[in-house]
């Protein structure tokens, strides 16, 4: 949606790195997929910035599409992925999924075969678009590039720069929390309720208002409690001030391998 960043960018070279030879990147601050209440209007807009970005990154072609051209009048064709859109963001945004996964389903139409590179920082977004490629066979690869972080471990963010210097220090608490539950993790830690805990005590303290902090199974998004004895994700979203920011990591149970397990 603009406001580029390092993050942002960090998906042409993955594009790049699976193969791709022509580079799009779409710049489109899309109004679906903002409810009434949220930020649209105020929603960091840098094209000129955007455009130096993507010549220094060698990207081909910046399709960068007004509000009419993508919603011309009469538009009324909307694409939905239920049960997977439900929780987490689906709770707090109830129309934002709708609005991401038609105007990328109308993305992917326009540019047609590809390769098209999300970031994990969105993880239910990401997992969201992979199911609806997958589901209406379009011809697309989705991949799920790395959060780039801050030096500081805050994970980067167009909304970054709605932060004072205080709600900026205050932010990192969601990767200090995460990184907790992972330290737990990698120590043998295996419970569920445990390790949401370690998070939720650190963006508790640090954020004015919480959403919600939730452990995941890593591929379909369904909740997981008790001992984890698969990969699952470890998901926050927290408010400070007028800010709300999103973060998560993903804990990795190894799969067992073929003649592992008692003789």
């Amino acid at each position: 949606m603009g406001a580029l960043h390092e993050g942002h960018m960090s998906l042409v070279n993955g594009t790049r790195d699976a193969g791709a030879t022509h580079i799009v990147l779409t710049v489109f601050v899309n109004p679906t997929q903002f409810a009434p209440t949220e930020d649209l209007s105020r929603y960091p807009r840098t094209f000129e910035e955007d455009l130096k970005r993507c010549e220094q990154a060698a990207v081909d072609l910046v399709f960068a599409p007004d509000t009419q051209t993508m919603y011309p009048a009469g538009y009324q064709t909307y694409v939905s992925v239920d049960a997977m859109t439900q929780s987490l963001e689906g709770t707090f945004r109830p129309t934002h999924f709708r609005g991401v996964t038609t105007v990328v389903a109308k993305l992917f139409n326009a540019t047609g075969p590809c390769v098209a590179a999300f970031g994990r920082k969105d993880y239910q977004q990401w997992r969201v678009i992979e199911t609806m490629a997958r589901d209406l066979e379009m011809p697309v690869e989705v991949l799920g590039c790395p959060i780039l972080r801050e030096p500081d471990g805050l994970a980067m963010s167009s909304r970054n720069r709605y932060l004072s210097q205080t709600d900026r220090e205050r932010a990192l608490c969601l990767s200090r929390g995460l990184n907790s539950a992972r330290e737990a993790f990698v120590a043998g830690e295996r419970s569920a309720e445990k390790l949401t805990a370690l998070v939720s005590k650190e963006v508790t303290r640090g954020c004015d208002r919480v959403d919600y902090v939730a452990l995941v199974d890593a591929d379909d998004l369904t909740p997981v409690i008790g001992q984890i004895e698969r990969s699952v994700t470890l998901l926050v979203a927290a408010h400070l001030g007028t800010t709300r920011l999103i973060d998560n990591t993903t804990l990795n149970v190894p799969r067992a391998r073929l003649g592992d397990g008692p003789a």
